[in-house]
């Protein structure tokens, strides 16, 4: 059985949202370094928490990565959240549209 789907929005309990953040940065940081470690690439990653605590990863030296990406020139992919809430929007809309177009499809009669 799969993981029940949960809404995104800021959690309101300060401890509950504490410890998912300790999870999910623990979590990323682990998919950070498979992504590295799979397909051969440099990876930072820079999280500042609500009380601007960093913490960071990198697959190598942070500051060879970082220099590396000020001084890159060249146009390239970015993101931001609204960005992927629009993209995820766009799948989850086109997967309901595809399941309902293949149920049209069974039941015509």
């Amino acid at each position: 059985m799969g993981r029940k789907k949960i809404q995104i929005t800021r959690i309101v309990d300060e401890r509950n949202r504490q410890v998912t953040f300790m999870k999910r940065k623990f979590g990323l940081m682990k998919k950070a370094y498979e992504l590295s470690v799979l397909c051969d690439c440099e990876i930072a990653l820079i999280i500042f928490n609500s009380s601007n605590k960093l913490f960071q990863y990198a697959s190598t030296d942070m500051d060879k990565v970082l220099l590396k990406y000020t001084e890159y020139n060249e146009p390239h992919e970015s993101r931001t959240n609204s960005d992927i809430v629009e993209v995820s929007e766009m799948v989850s809309y086109h997967c309901k549209s595809s399941v309902l177009t293949r149920w049209r499809k069974r039941c015509f009669w």
